[in-house]
């Protein structure tokens, strides 16, 4: 019996949403970033960057072990372009994360810590699976906020109603 290589599992479920991602990022208009729905809400340029940035905490999952929240450093994309070129750098090196993972890295613990102290604890493999369907959770959210500022929404899993002309 073949074993999975799920370094490899991941990959495909990462290229298959690589993108429309990447539709949504290049249609973000920077002068929105300040936008919120709700006073609750994050805004859309902190919600782009987020969406932009995943890709990279799987790159750090696989090689580091850990991402403590408060040094994680973030880009400060001022274009669109810069935001897109951020997003495919991240895709890249999760990517050959992925790549040359093995099931027994993916095995061991990964902690999600903040100033140091550990908030969360799972294993690579658990933390990757969350984190690719955290992402596709938060494009969808970014999707909502497009269609309140009237940016057309892409074809995400098929045709969108700014696709269709409706």
């Amino acid at each position: 019996m073949k074993t999975v290589e799920l370094g490899k599992e991941y990959l495909a479920e990462l290229e298959s949403e690589v993108p429309a991602t990447r539709k949504c990022l290049e249609r973000i208009q920077m002068n929105l970033s300040e936008w919120k729905p709700h006073e609750k809400s994050m805004q859309m340029g902190y919600l782009s960057l987020l969406v932009a940035e995943m890709p990279k905490w799987i790159t750090h999952i696989i090689d580091d072990g850990a991402i403590d929240l408060a040094t994680f450093s973030h880009a400060k994309p001022s274009t669109t372009d810069d935001l897109v070129k951020h997003f495919e750098e991240n895709v890249q090196g999760a990517k050959r994360a992925l790549t040359n993972v093995t099931n027994d890295e993916l095995a061991k613990p990964f902690h999600l810590m903040s100033n140091g102290q550990v908030v969360f604890t799972s294993t690579k493999q658990e933390i990757i699976r969350s984190t690719l369907n955290h992402w596709v959770h938060h494009r969808g959210q970014l999707t909502v906020y497009m269609r309140l500022n009237n940016i057309p929404v892409p074809s995400i899993y098929g045709p969108s109603a700014d696709d269709r002309g409706f």
